[in-house]
């Protein structure tokens, strides 16, 4: 992953003194991520984790899931608690300048209680609940955490319809067939990326609406429409390190930001 920057997207001309720490949060999303090497101790590599609710006897509709997940990744990066003085400062800020890893893990009743009192931040998307955590150590995951399963749960395609058009849209490459582990992973990098390649204002106001996002497959034919679209600057990519699932460099989620 690595900064962007939209061209066509319109900003206001001053930011309200209130603003001021928001833009603060916002300045340290926007300068992207450091991409350096891993560190000699395996245990110490930065990861977000990542909890999606997905009941046995109920199971959430995929794209509200990823949906939740999406919305709730870049909530942690731009909450005031990761921000300047924040109590997740020196976590969030050792995960963004080394190099990005999301883990995705799956929970049901107790475990997904348990995961509530974790710290980070639930989103619910049509009853569709994702929680992403404050990042840190892969050696020193809390054992709520830790002890939930990253696969062996998949999710149905749905059709949820057409996207909701005062929304930033989520278009994740149907070609690659990832599972919902993956995609959620994805579909958190991609918000994350938006959300920093977007003015302030904007996405001060997308703040205001909790990242709402639509999430939706996108067919090769349409895939390379959007492809254009990243190359001329109107949206953003995911290009996947390769470590599970996809191979390295593959463009895993583009990110078309709502109208102005």
């Amino acid at each position: 992953m690595g900064s962007a920057e939209l061209s066509g997207v319109g900003t206001d001309p001053e930011i309200r003194d209130d603003q001021a720490a928001f833009a603060a949060r916002h300045a340290e999303l926007a300068r992207g991520y450091g991409g350096s090497g891993d560190p000699d101790d395996p245990a110490m590599v930065q990861a977000m984790q990542m909890v999606l609710h997905i009941p046995k006897s109920d199971p959430p509709a995929r794209s509200a899931l990823l949906e939740a997940a999406a919305a709730a990744a870049v909530a942690v990066c731009l909450d005031p608690r990761s921000g300047p003085g924040g109590e997740w400062e020196s976590r969030y800020l050792a995960w963004k300048r080394a190099r990005i890893r999301k883990v995705a893990r799956r929970a049901r009743g107790a475990q997904w209680v348990g995961a509530g009192e974790v710290d980070g931040v639930t989103v619910d998307v049509d009853g569709a609940q994702a929680r992403a955590f404050v990042p840190g150590p892969v050696g020193a995951i809390d054992q709520r955490i830790r002890k939930l399963q990253i696969g062996g749960t998949d999710l149905e395609h749905d059709e949820p319809g057409p996207p909701d058009p005062d929304l930033p849209v989520l278009w994740v490459n149907a070609a690659l067939e990832m599972s919902v582990g993956k995609a959620a992973a994805q579909v958190g990098h991609a918000s994350m990326l938006l959300a920093g390649a977007l003015p302030v204002a904007a996405a001060a106001r997308w703040a205001e609406r909790e990242f709402r996002c639509a999430v939706r497959d996108a067919e090769p034919r349409q895939w390379s429409h959007l492809v254009a679209e990243v190359a001329a600057g109107r949206a953003v990519a995911v290009r996947d390190a390769g470590f599970t699932e996809v191979a390295p460099g593959s463009m895993t989620v583009i990110a078309v930001p709502a109208p102005r």
